[in-house]
């Protein structure tokens, strides 16, 4: 494959209720993603982590607003010039947060390429606003923000947020969705499907119908993997632990097809935290998908 792929990680856990993810990005370049690459015959540039300000704003429905806005603005920025020089954006969170900022850049390169569709995979879905969020954790707010459903702080930084059109956007895996939330994505319109519809489907089909709407129409698809989709004995190192997720095969046929598409033009992988790992077990499952969808195989 000729494709240059730019790594960049973001130190950020101020969006969730647990510290620990910020050093997610080392957890996961531990685990072997850099030599997996470029075993794959990639080129891999590493732009290091990107911090977030020591101290800043909170309220009760946007704890740490400041914090997460300003690192998204600087993640927004740097994907931005990833994509300008033609090369492949690998985001390693961090919390969920981030995925406004990535995404966000994502879908204002191809604005007048027919946009982007979006892949969520994650056993939350990541709707909620300031309004709705019974915690006001912001990890929970950016595949809303991404879409125009706020908050719109999170993706807006005076450029003119490319709002990705929500009939494109996929969640898979959700088994954690607050009422609110629940509501908010079916009058939304987002494709959504939850642990038990891929019981019955099959991740096989669940993953055609999920490129189908992501991708058709669209410049590409991005995907956005929070590792607490895949089941906690598979994936024991992230902070919001949902039982009965993904079985690591799943999850590694979710993006192994989406590899074969040809259509991922940029990829989140997030909410790996060591302090709840064991031996890293987590950030090495993060360091093998990413493999995956950049094309490693089986055979």
């Amino acid at each position: 494959m000729e494709k240059t792929v730019e790594i960049i990680g973001i130190q950020m856990d101020m969006g969730a209720s647990k510290r620990g993810v910020s050093m997610g990005p080392a957890a996961i370049r531990f685990g072997g993603l850099i030599n997996g690459l470029r075993e794959l015959g990639l080129e891999v540039k590493d732009r290091g982590d990107i911090l977030p300000l020591q101290e800043g704003a909170s309220r009760d429905d946007m704890r740490n607003y400041e914090q997460v806005i300003d690192i998204n603005h600087k993640l927004y920025d740097q994907v931005k010039d990833i994509l300008e020089q033609g090369h492949f954006p690998v985001v390693l969170g961090g919390d969920h947060s981030i995925a406004a900022g990535s995404i966000s850049a994502v879908a204002k390169h191809y604005e007048n390429q027919g946009g982007i569709g979006v892949i969520w995979i994650d056993a939350h879905g990541d709707w909620n606003n300031e309004k709705s969020s019974p915690s006001g954790n912001m990890h929970g707010m950016p595949f809303s923000a991404v879409c125009g459903w706020g908050p719109d702080c999170m993706v807006e930084y005076g450029q003119g947020a490319a709002y990705v059109d929500v009939k494109k956007c996929v969640q898979i895996g959700g088994r954690d969705i607050d009422p609110e939330e629940r509501k908010r994505m079916k009058e939304a319109g987002v494709t959504v499907f939850p642990i038990n519809l891929i019981d019955k489907l099959g991740m096989s089909e669940v993953i055609r119908q999920a490129i189908e709407v992501a991708g058709n129409g669209t410049a590409g698809i991005h995907v956005s993997f929070d590792i607490d989709a895949v089941t906690p004995e598979a994936a024991p190192g992230t902070g919001t632990i949902v039982h009965s997720g993904l079985t690591a095969r799943e999850a590694f046929l979710a993006v192994e097809e989406l590899a074969e598409t040809g259509k991922v033009l940029s990829m989140d992988m997030v909410e790996v935290n060591p302090i709840l790992d064991e031996h890293n077990k987590t950030g090495i499952l993060a360091a093998k998908l990413v493999e995956s969808i950049l094309g490693k195989v089986v055979y």
